[in-house]
C-alpha cells in the first residue's frame, strides 16, 4: 500500500510558499508608501543644511517637527486637532446620509432623478467659498455654519457614486431576480446593495477627502480653534512652519480617516475578484 504522506507534504509546501510573500506583501505595502515622503522631507532638510536654500520661506522638516511638538507640549495641538475632528466628523455624517439617502432614490426612481439631478448638478458648480457670506447670514458664524459646509462637500460626490452606481448594476442581473420573484426590500438587500457597495465606499473615500479640505474654508469663518486656524494664524504672524506643520497634520489625518474607511469597508468587499487585490497577492 503506497501512503499519501509524502504527496500531502508536497502539495502543502506551495501553499506555504505561496502565502509567504501575500504576508510579505501586507505589510511590506505600507512601509512602501512613507519612502517617497521621507524621501522628499530627507532631501529638503540636507538642501538647506548644505546652504543651497536658508530655509526661511519654506522651512526644513525638523524646523516643522519642531512647531509640531512645541504646540503638542502646550497643549494647543490637541485642542486644534480636536475641534477640527469634530467637524469633519459632523459634516461628514449629514453628508453622507444626506448623499446616500437623495442619491438612492434618484438612482432608483427615473422620475426622481428628472426631477432632482438638474437642480443638485446645478447647485455642484456652485463654489465652496460662496457659501460662506450665505451661510454666515443663515446660520451665524458659530459651529453649525462650520459643520453645514463641510457636509456641502461630503453630499455630491456620494450622491453621484450611489445614483451612478445603481445605475450601472447589470440589467441581467436585476432581471434574474424578478425571474425569482424577489420582493422589493429583498432586490435591494441580495441585488442591488452587493453591486452598490464597491462604488459606494469609493464615493465615501472622496467625499471625506473634499470634506477635509472644505474644513479650512469653514474654520476661517470665525473659528478660535482648528487647523484651519492653525493655517490663518501663521500666515498672520508670518510664522512658514507653523503653515507646513499644520498642512503635515492635515495631511496625516486625511490619510488615518481614509485607511480607516477601508478598514471598515474590507470585511464586506471580501467577496470581490479584483484585478488589484490579485496583483497584491
Amino acid at each position: 500500500m503506497i501512503s499519501d504522506a509524502p504527496v500531502l507534504q508536497q502539495t502543502s509546501e506551495p501553499a506555504e510558499s505561496a502565502a509567504a510573500p501575500s504576508r510579505v506583501s501586507r505589510y511590506a505595502g505600507p512601509m512602501l508608501g512613507v519612502l517617497l515622503p521621507l524621501a522628499l522631507a530627507l532631501g529638503w532638510e540636507l538642501l538647506v543644511w548644505s546652504g543651497w536654500s536658508n530655509g526661511r520661506l519654506v522651512p526644513p522638516p525638523s524646523r516643522v517637527f519642531a512647531t509640531i511638538t512645541d504646540l503638542a507640549r502646550s497643549g494647543e495641538l490637541v485642542r486644534h486637532i480636536a475641534a477640527t475632528l469634530w467637524r469633519v466628523g459632523l459634516g461628514f455624517a449629514f453628508g453622507v446620509v444626506a448623499g446616500t439617502l437623495l442619491g438612492a432614490i434618484s438612482g432608483y426612481w427615473s422620475l426622481a432623478r428628472r426631477l432632482l439631478d438638474p437642480t443638485v448638478q446645478a447647485i455642484r458648480a456652485i463654489p465652496s467659498l460662496a457659501w460662506v457670506p450665505l451661510f454666515i447670514l443663515w446660520l451665524g458664524i458659530f459651529e453649525t455654519s462650520k459643520i453645514a459646509l463641510i457636509a456641502v462637500g461630503v453630499f455630491f460626490p456620494v450622491y453621484l457614486g450611489v445614483m451612478g452606481a445603481i445605475l450601472s448594476v447589470d440589467r441581467k442581473i436585476v432581471e434574474v431576480g424578478r425571474t425569482f420573484r424577489l420582493s422589493g426590500p429583498a432586490m435591494i438587500r441580495r441585488i442591488l446593495l452587493p453591486a452598490v457597495l464597491p462604488a459606494y465606499v469609493v464615493s465615501l473615500r472622496v467625499g471625506l477627502g473634499l470634506g477635509w479640505m472644505f474644513v479650512v474654508a469653514a474654520e476661517l469663518i470665525g473659528a478660535s480653534e482648528g487647523l484651519g486656524y492653525l493655517l490663518l494664524d501663521g500666515q498672520q504672524l508670518g510664522k512658514p512652519a507653523q503653515i507646513l506643520a499644520a498642512i503635515v497634520i492635515f495631511a496625516i489625518l486625511g490619510k488615518l480617516t481614509d485607511w480607516l474607511i477601508e478598514v471598515v469597508a474590507a470585511p464586506f468587499l471580501r467577496w470581490q475578484d479584483a484585478f488589484g487585490r490579485a496583483k497584491e497577492t
